[in-house]
């Protein structure tokens, strides 16, 4: 029983979108400004873009090396070598140093 509605949604969509895109190109048709506009702003965008590219190309592993942590911890907070002067969360439940008070 499903099946019928869920045809008629699908024709109902697609009959929408073929309206919506019926509209649109006769409007493009007869508007030369949202053509200069549209073409304008398509260039802008795509010539952004193509900076972003050519920039992150050329400055991409100086940007990815400030994230780094330099050193002997590792990357990204790995595990290091060395003993660290934080507390250890892990220990065993008869340790006296960690105590709920309510």
């Amino acid at each position: 029983m499903e099946e019928p509605w869920d045809f008629e949604l699908g024709s109902r969509m697609l009959e929408y979108l073929s309206s919506l895109g019926t509209e649109f190109l006769q409007d493009w048709d007869q508007n030369d400004m949202r053509v200069a506009i549209f073409k304008l702003l398509l260039g802008w965008l795509l010539l952004s873009l193509l900076a972003i590219h050519l920039a992150w190309r050329v400055y991409g592993s100086t940007v990815n090396n400030m994230y780094y942590r330099q050193g002997m911890g590792g990357q990204n907070g790995g595990t290091p070598d060395y003993t660290t002067n934080f507390p250890i969360w892990e220990t065993s439940s008869t340790d006296s140093s960690k105590r709920h008070r309510e």
